[in-house]
């Protein structure tokens, strides 16, 4: 099946500062899709812990989850294309977000821990904490050969070399 038929989504995934949001938006521009930034799906409480500097735990993920599980849905019922950009840093929660959805492919950007710290401590306006990237990558199972649905992508290199290699592995 060629992901770029209509009702497909891509979920750019990975620990944050590895460039969803940027790369997203980028490559959905690319291939002329919707973007939505997972970000913007939080509920509050969500927003307000982590602004606090605490990790979110399974309970406060999964409205967020079902939020993207829906947007999914919608994307796949209305025939459109979408881009959408969730952390999915457990096999459950990439799990979730499929449920009743069969059109999703995951694009998990990745990088070694001092790489995607460096760009954390770039990164301005953003409402996560340095101190929570450990966190991150202490959650993330990192997608598996049985997660067929999931493309892996290196962050190594410039922001172009990052969206050509998304672009030609969605192909």
């Amino acid at each position: 099946m060629n992901q770029h038929n209509a009702g497909s989504s891509f979920v750019i995934m990975g620990v944050s500062s590895t460039g969803k949001s940027s790369v997203g938006e980028a490559f959905a521009n690319a291939i002329q899709a919707k973007f939505i930034d997972g970000d913007d799906l939080h509920p509050k409480a969500n927003i307000i812990k982590m602004t606090s500097g605490q990790p979110l735990d399974d309970e406060d993920r999964n409205p967020w989850l079902e939020r993207i599980n829906d947007v999914a849905f919608s994307i796949e019922k209305k025939n459109e294309r979408g881009v959408i950009v969730c952390s999915a840093l457990k096999k459950k929660y990439r799990e979730q977000i499929c449920q009743g959805n069969s059109k999703i492919t995951f694009i998990f950007l990745h990088g070694d821990f001092d790489l995607v710290l460096r760009r954390m401590q770039d990164r301005k306006g953003h409402f996560m904490p340095v101190e929570l990237l450990k966190t991150q990558f202490n959650t993330l199972e990192i997608p598996q050969q049985d997660e067929t649905n999931v493309i892996h992508i290196s962050i190594e290199g410039t922001f172009e070399e990052v969206i050509a290699r998304c672009i030609s592995a969605a192909g």
